[in-house]
């Protein structure tokens, strides 16, 4: 399972910018009056979309997940709120730390509200820091040269809550690339192999 946009439900304001809205729906249940009927893209990854697809291919129960920045977000918070679903997680680029990035605030914001309370469900720092579910292997690549680095994903900071909870991230920063498609096509085949390997134990 990749995670990738959403939107399209014709509500207005929602392709009026690039970060929140149809391009960005960053994986939350919105709570919000305006959003909270069609952008409830955390139910959909983990109820209607796996229910759909074990209707045509059954499968031994088994489930990665992996996403590319705000996809990744969604991986990262989906896997730590339900570790028991996944045996594989991994991201590319993920706005780590949403409550302090520029976007993220932004995204939480307009989906839940600004009583920053409600915001830990939707912030894999903030979930990591307070885990106490099963060991979990998460895996990241990040680009050096992404330009959004510093003030919107803060890996370092996923990283640092980790420490001292049964969650085993391994971050692994990719000189002079950045946040484009073509980085992940560089390293998907990695990430493939890495699933493949917790898949198929």
């Amino acid at each position: 399972m990749h995670l990738a946009g959403t939107g399209g439900c014709n509500i207005e304001g929602e392709e009026d910018s690039w970060d929140f809205g149809t391009g960005a729906g960053f994986y939350v249940d919105a709570t919000k009056e305006k959003w909270k009927t069609n952008y409830r893209m955390y139910s959909y990854v983990t109820k209607e979309l796996p229910a759909l697809i074990n209707q045509d291919f059954p499968n031994s129960g088994k489930c990665g997940i992996s996403g590319h920045s705000m996809g990744g977000h969604g991986a990262l918070t989906v896997a730590l709120k339900n570790p028991e679903k996944y045996a594989s997680v991994s991201a590319f680029s993920p706005p780590s730390n949403p409550s302090l990035g520029i976007s993220g605030q932004k995204a939480l914001t307009g989906y839940i509200g600004s009583d920053r309370g409600f915001w830990t469900d939707w912030d894999a720092t903030l979930l990591a820091k307070t885990y106490s579910g099963p060991e979990i292997e998460i895996l990241i690549d990040q680009g050096t040269d992404d330009i959004y680095l510093e003030k919107d994903l803060m890996p370092q900071n996923f990283i640092n809550a980790c420490k001292g909870t049964k969650i085993k991230p391994t971050l692994r920063m990719r000189q002079g690339y950045d946040h484009s498609y073509m980085f992940v096509s560089t390293f998907i085949g990695s990430h493939f192999d890495y699933h493949a390997e917790h898949l198929c134990q």
